[in-house]
């Protein structure tokens, strides 16, 4: 074992604060990442205050962070496809038992026995996983991810949870060149839903309460954006979608979208809102449409969305911050007021 620096909350009322971790020292298969920036998901919000105490609960301290990018310097004897030196990527999973049916299948998100980026069972050292939020991580090489040269690496963080997040339904649905796609909230997720899908050949239409976003979304290549609140607006649009990406969390009216899409349609949902939604029985069954939800992607498809990024210079929109501001960073977070993801640079955490 060996001591990395971190920040860590202490119980879900304290603030985040510099503290010393253990690390465990490479094995044969393992890879040692110097973390160079971490960007901050809303999850990391909920977990430090222990806000999914009924699905998730919070084992302190914790140590969030699963938006890693850095730079490899050390390797197992049994590594193969990294060396020192190297970018590597690390993203919400560390581990999975790689042999059941959905490893097989290269869906490991989905495996039974994951082991989550932090706050998870450490089958290594017997206690939790911790995150990001450090000036280093040890990872097994199946779990590590290339990152491509030309990515600036602050808005390539956000790729590994918020990227896949929406890179996975688009590319599960057939979204391409000619359908017409939708996509729900220009936030953290929303905002890599409009370039994914506009990278990918659709055209596509943002829908946002907020008319003062209209030229943020025209900025990162939106082709319509439709207010949703104006019934007007959204009449025009009704039956004509292929797919919609749903990346709300706050209570919505999902029918209203369910009736966009045309026959066959699907909206995936990706947003988690906190109270169950109502689903009218007709808007589905009307279009034989479909309404899913969707996590994050395997690893596979991780490094295909890293690697698609690459050829089409795609990352997140970062506001940059020391990790000594990360509580005001969750303070503002709360409100919604980043545009769209911030990522710590981990270089300041030399100086704790």
């Amino acid at each position: 074992m060996y001591n990395a620096k971190a920040y860590s909350a202490a119980s879900s009322t304290s603030p985040l604060a510099s503290t010393t971790i253990a690390r465990r020292d490479p094995t044969e298969n393992d890879v040692q990442i110097e973390i160079l920036f971490c960007g901050i998901c809303h999850s990391d919000l909920h977990q430090a205050r222990n806000e999914w105490s009924g699905a998730l609960p919070t084992v302190y301290p914790c140590v969030p962070g699963h938006e890693i990018v850095g730079r490899v310097t050390k390797v197992g004897s049994a590594v193969t496809k990294f060396k020192p030196g190297d970018l590597a990527a690390v993203g919400c999973m560390v581990d999975s038992d790689g042999t059941c049916p959905e490893c097989k299948q290269g869906l490991e998100q989905f495996c039974p026995h994951m082991t989550l980026t932090y706050n998870f069972p450490d089958k290594h050292t017997g206690g939790v996983t911790y995150g990001g939020y450090s000036d280093s991580i040890v990872v097994t090489e199946r779990f590590v991810l290339k990152v491509p040269s030309n990515l600036p690496l602050a808005g390539t963080a956000p790729l590994l949870c918020a990227g896949i997040t929406t890179y996975s339904p688009l590319r599960h649905w057939g979204v391409t060149k000619g359908k017409k796609v939708g996509i729900v909230g220009l936030g953290g997720l929303g905002h890599m839903g409009v370039k994914f899908a506009h990278a990918l050949g659709a055209h596509v239409v943002l829908f946002t309460t907020s008319p003062n976003k209209k030229d943020d979304a025209f900025r990162l290549c939106a082709n319509e954006v439709v207010i949703s609140t104006n019934a007007n607006e959204m009449a025009k649009h009704a039956g004509s979608f292929d797919f919609i990406l749903d990346c709300v969390s706050a209570d919505h009216d999902i029918s209203a979208y369910l009736n966009l899409l045309r026959r066959d349609g699907n909206l995936t949902l990706v947003g988690a809102p906190e109270k169950p939604l109502s689903i009218p029985a007709f808007s589905l069954l009307f279009g034989r449409r479909s309404l899913s939800g969707s996590p994050i992607g395997g690893i596979a498809e991780t490094q295909e969305m890293l690697d698609f990024c690459g050829k089409h210079n795609i990352t997140a929109d970062v506001e940059i911050i020391p990790i000594q501001k990360v509580n005001e960073a969750y303070d503002r977070l709360v409100k919604a007021d980043v545009k769209y993801r911030f990522s710590i640079d981990m270089a300041s955490l030399k100086s704790e």
